[in-house]
């Protein structure tokens, strides 16, 4: 048996990094990197229209009809919108690994779609069958068959319980956080390194107490940058490293690409751009963020829904779930031209093709190769000179 309830106690018990943090999604949320991360892959998900379309006859159009169209593009219950939906999936799949609705099924179809948070989601696995069982607020335990769970996955080990992120970058957030717990108590002390209050003369544990409150109550907190005045020949000397010798800025900023490397998030999608960018440089980075990132997390969404959402009957009718990216890859539409273009002009690839491939429908005509200037219907290497020569 394998259960989600093994990732809440790698959270809650096992957290502890060896910075000395304790690292759980929450902790990670808190942490500006991890959190960017987390809502670039949300966001790039709730923010592309998702819809249910149909294949027939040749023709892509959207399947309106069915209940499930109304569900996946606009409303998925009373208390959410599908924006809402798809960014919770992205930002609950990336931390967790693993993100699971209760699918409301009737005779009509699938009427709703309710989120259940991770922990409170048990998976069975009995030999190549997989259960799930749904604890509710009050504690009670409901096994649900599995043609009524979505459960999206992010990358697995196992086949059937995808990893927990968090957990995998518990190092690496937990450093992140260490570095900046450091700055918020550095600066809480007005920027004052610790240290130690030294003297040649023998003095008392008594009075080493006393001078030790002393010079907290005329020095620490509401009292800091006022003047200090030492006695007994005391002498204050700092025992903390400078941030600049611990290299205080660049960890803070190693630990971003860090973070960002562990979620596949390019840094410049979490604000973090390098100096030696350039306009043409972040164009290329941006496109490598629709390929390398939102694809992959278009795809897994898209295939899970396919199998948990339609039955095989509907899937066999033409039925499909589409991520509709072009808007976000507007930016790229020059790119994307020229390379139909290249493949329509060797013959590689015919017009309804090309539309195939932006999800249009194709038209009549649009199955042969157009005809190039230079040649003619019957034969790509005629001679396109006028008239010939006389015998």
């Amino acid at each position: 048996m394998a259960s989600t309830m093994d990732i809440l106690e790698a959270l809650y018990i096992n957290s502890q990094s060896k910075s000395g943090t304790s690292v759980t999604w929450q902790t990670a949320l808190q942490y500006s990197t991890s959190l960017a991360c987390a809502r670039v892959i949300g966001e790039a998900l709730a923010q592309n229209p998702f819809k249910l379309m149909q294949l027939k006859d040749g023709k892509r159009e959207p399947a309106r009809d069915n209940s499930l169209f109304e569900v996946l593009s606009l409303k998925p219950n009373d208390y959410m919108t599908s924006f809402e939906l798809r960014e919770n999936i992205g930002i609950v799949t990336a931390m967790t690994g693993n993100w699971f609705a209760f699918i409301n099924r009737t005779k009509d179809g699938i009427q709703e779609l309710l989120p259940w948070e991770p922990g409170q989601v048990k998976i069975i696995r009995d030999k190549w069958m997989v259960g799930y069982v749904l604890t509710t607020k009050d504690g009670e335990q409901v096994p649900v068959p599995p043609q009524n769970i979505w459960h999206v996955k992010g990358p697995t080990w196992n086949t059937y319980l995808g990893l927990d992120g968090v957990k995998l970058a518990r190092e690496s957030i937990g450093l992140g956080i260490a570095t900046e717990e450091h700055g918020s108590l550095l600066f809480r002390n007005g920027a004052q390194s610790s240290g130690l209050l030294s003297t040649d003369q023998l003095i008392n544990k008594e009075k080493a107490a006393q001078l030790k409150e002393s010079w907290q109550e005329d020095n620490a907190h509401g009292n800091r940058f006022k003047t200090a005045v030492l006695w007994s020949g005391m002498k204050w000397q700092s025992m903390a490293a400078t941030n600049d010798q611990s290299q205080f800025l660049q960890t803070r900023a190693f630990q971003v690409e860090e973070v960002c490397r562990a979620f596949r998030v390019l840094p410049i999608m979490v604000g973090h751009s390098d100096k030696a960018a350039t306009y043409a440089s972040s164009e290329q980075m941006f496109k490598a963020h629709s390929m390398y990132t939102l694809t992959p997390w278009t795809e897994r969404t898209e295939q899970s829904a396919d199998v948990n959402l339609l039955t095989k009957q509907q899937r066999k009718d033409g039925m499909y779930t589409k991520f509709f990216i072009n808007g976000l890859l507007r930016g790229v539409a020059k790119d994307r031209v020229a390379y139909y273009k290249g493949m329509s002009e060797i013959h590689a690839m015919t017009p309804n093709e090309i539309r195939e491939l932006e999800d249009m429908n194709p038209y009549e005509g649009g199955d042969e190769f157009p005809i190039l200037q230079g040649q003619s219907a019957g034969n790509d290497n005629t001679d396109d000179t006028a008239g010939g020569k006389d015998e």
